[in-house]
């Protein structure tokens, strides 16, 4: 029996699993390792560990079972920039999703990214922290 895969069969292709905010909305997509927003458009990547970061290598938070995008509120170590892969084509996101599963309460001490701060997650032609154009 041979396993079947995206390279071998070209019509099979990564699942989109959503990804959702505290409120059980869809805010963004994950197709490993690669996330994306309601438009298709990349807005991050996810490590083998579960990190999150932004499509300019800055530490987002991280991945829970969820699956959600959470960060501590204070942290005592910033964790290094990392180079970004390159960049992934466009998907086109799906008309309906799943109802979001239940969610553990999260503390105050911790921020749902896609709820309080979804600047943190934005395409490469958005946000405050890209890169001049000089």
């Amino acid at each position: 029996m041979t396993s079947m895969n995206a390279e071998t069969h070209p019509t099979l292709r990564r699942a989109l699993i959503p990804v959702y905010n505290s409120k059980g909305d869809a805010e963004a997509f994950l197709a490993y390792p690669h996330l994306f927003n309601h438009n298709g458009d990349w807005i991050g990547w996810v490590t083998p560990t579960r990190e999150v970061y932004s499509v300019l290598g800055y530490y987002v938070g991280y991945l829970t079972d969820e699956p959600r995008v959470l960060r501590k509120r204070v942290t005592s170590t910033l964790k290094p920039r990392l180079r970004p892969p390159a960049p992934p084509k466009r998907i086109s996101p799906p008309a309906t999703v799943p109802l979001a599963p239940m969610m553990k309460e999260i503390t105050y001490s911790i921020v749902d990214v896609l709820l309080e701060e979804p600047e943190r997650l934005h395409a490469q032609d958005r946000g405050e922290l890209r890169e001049d154009l000089d």
